[in-house]
């Protein structure tokens, strides 16, 4: 199709073909390294060239440097022509205007919106408007446990509450080894957990206007519960505050940990040479006693998005490359090889995703995930509030008390630095 009978919101970008044969893509770092996903991507890459004759150049990004990084090609209007974005971004990106709107004529030209599935596409925009991306990955948290380490320590099951996981942590911690790994250093990880947490406090990081609610106490108690797991509980190595590179699952694969909170970890542990019947997957903790108002949430509802940038000089080929990394085929491989689940209908019934860790997946995903704020400055709240957490972490590493004022009088701060 010529650039000419682009419709809808392509139509609106009026960004000429500047070379249809060439496209530039920033994939998000889903596997154990980054040199692991440009493996995984090679094969899929060249039979896209193959179809279409279109090279693509990809650059696989680390999640410390993503959100920046896509962050200045929306205000400069120079970058990559396709992205993969934390589906969380979705309504902080859409609200630069940088990429390109998925209207029903867009939708139209990647197979249409009815192959997505709705639980995906509920992150992928502000409610009310055309999605600034459509989904790629489908993720939740789950808890991951060493089955061996388990069974040497008399532990028959995994911990099921947090006053759970913190007993077993203490008799799985020794000196060779930590009862939990986190990511202390990750910002955007460390915001999910206190998403969660709050969750099950019964709190909430904005109120119904999109306004910042930081520094309620049920904010504060839910970052508080997370860093003790170094700081009181003593179940997670001090030098895990320094981590933000997927670390932590170099760790769990490597016997240095016992158990492990991510999304969708099995394909980085089997590259790293770990079995699958050497770990376990269970769904992630909830308090033993919840406070009033608390609600059954373990998991946001986690996922990659694929987007694409207005300032494209190809969106031809960018929308080509959409609907390809979206078929049937490629979420079926693709997500086979990262233990994700697919986003699109068509792919979900593959025998592929019916392992326990998908399955896993899937039973948190419909029943006790519950999506981020879809507000433009959720971004906002992730570097922040990612931030504030970090410093916690360093603090506790350095035996530094952790305290609910300090947390609170740095909640204010920085929920002051959003309204400003």
């Amino acid at each position: 199709m010529a650039a000419a009978l682009l419709t809808g919101s392509l139509a609106a970008c009026g960004n000429p073909v500047a070379d249809a044969k060439t496209l530039t893509y920033w994939a998000s770092n889903q596997g154990s390294s980054l040199e692991f996903d440009k493996q995984t991507l090679a094969p899929v890459l060249e039979r896209f060239e193959q179809q279409t004759g279109i090279h693509v150049k990809v650059e696989v990004v680390p999640w410390s440097d993503l959100l920046n990084r896509l962050l200045a090609a929306a205000t400069s209007g120079r970058g990559p022509d396709v992205v993969n974005i934390g589906n969380t971004w979705s309504a902080s990106l859409q609200a630069t205007n940088a990429l390109i709107s998925f209207d029903a004529a867009a939708f139209d030209r990647i197979g249409g919106r009815d192959r997505f599935v709705p639980a995906a596409l509920a992150s992928a925009g502000a409610p009310g408007k055309a999605p600034a991306a459509v989904p790629l990955y489908s993720l939740s948290y789950a808890l991951y446990y060493n089955k061996q380490m388990f069974a040497d320590a008399g532990i028959s099951k995994p911990p099921a509450t947090w006053e759970e996981l913190v007993e077993v942590g203490k008799r799985l911690t020794n000196g060779k080894q930590w009862g939990l790994a986190i990511e202390g250093a990750n910002l955007s990880e460390n915001a999910h957990h206190a998403f969660t947490f709050s969750q099950q406090y019964g709190g909430e990081w904005f109120d119904l206007s999109g306004k910042p609610t930081f520094d309620t106490d049920q904010n504060v108690k839910a970052i508080k519960r997370y860093i003790d797991l170094m700081a009181v509980d003593k179940i997670v190595n001090p030098s895990n505050a320094e981590y933000a590179k997927n670390e932590s699952l170099s760790d769990f694969a490597n016997r240095k940990a016992a158990m492990l909170l991510w999304q969708a970890a099995g394909s980085a542990f089997q590259a790293q040479g770990m079995r699958p019947e050497e770990y376990g997957i269970a769904h992630v903790p909830f308090p033993a006693n919840p406070p009033a108002g608390g609600r059954k949430v373990n998991s946001m509802v986690a996922g990659i998005n694929i987007a694409v940038f207005r300032h494209s000089r190809n969106l031809e080929g960018a929308m080509e490359f959409v609907k390809f990394m979206t078929s049937d085929d490629e979420q079926v491989a693709l997500n086979k090889v990262y233990g994700s689940l697919p986003s699109v209908k068509g792919a979900l019934t593959n025998p592929a995703f019916q392992a326990p860790e998908q399955k896993i997946l899937a039973e948190v995903l419909a029943s006790t995930a519950s999506p981020l704020p879809q507000v433009t400055t959720e971004s906002q709240f992730e570097t922040l509030v990612g931030a504030v957490m970090k410093e916690q972490f360093a603090n506790a590493a350095n035996n530094k008390p952790i305290t609910e004022a300090a947390i609170r009088a740095k909640l204010k701060a920085v929920e002051q630095r959003m309204k400003a």
